[in-house]
């Protein structure tokens, strides 16, 4: 496995935690109001977790994470800034 891949399970996961169920991975969950902006703080921590990283809010947007495959392009800009 990749870290990539790697990355993305652990993204799908955070995700379906917070959610309640598994979602696509280009389906909206911030825009759908599926989850909220508090609870895309909470879905930053569970991937910090998982993933073992330091995700800066500064930045970031809600946007950012709106879908698992927009929430990976972030995590990888973000490590590319680290």
């Amino acid at each position: 496995m990749t870290d990539q891949q790697a990355a993305m399970n652990a993204i799908r996961e955070a995700v379906a935690e917070i959610v309640g169920r598994k979602v696509k991975d280009n389906e909206a969950i911030i825009s759908s109001g599926l989850i909220d902006s508090l609870a895309v703080l909470k879905l930053i921590s569970k991937m910090e977790q998982k993933l073992g990283i330091r995700i800066p809010p500064n930045d970031l947007q809600p946007d950012d994470f709106d879908t698992v495959e927009i929430t990976l392009e972030t995590l990888k800009r973000v490590a590319a800034q680290a």
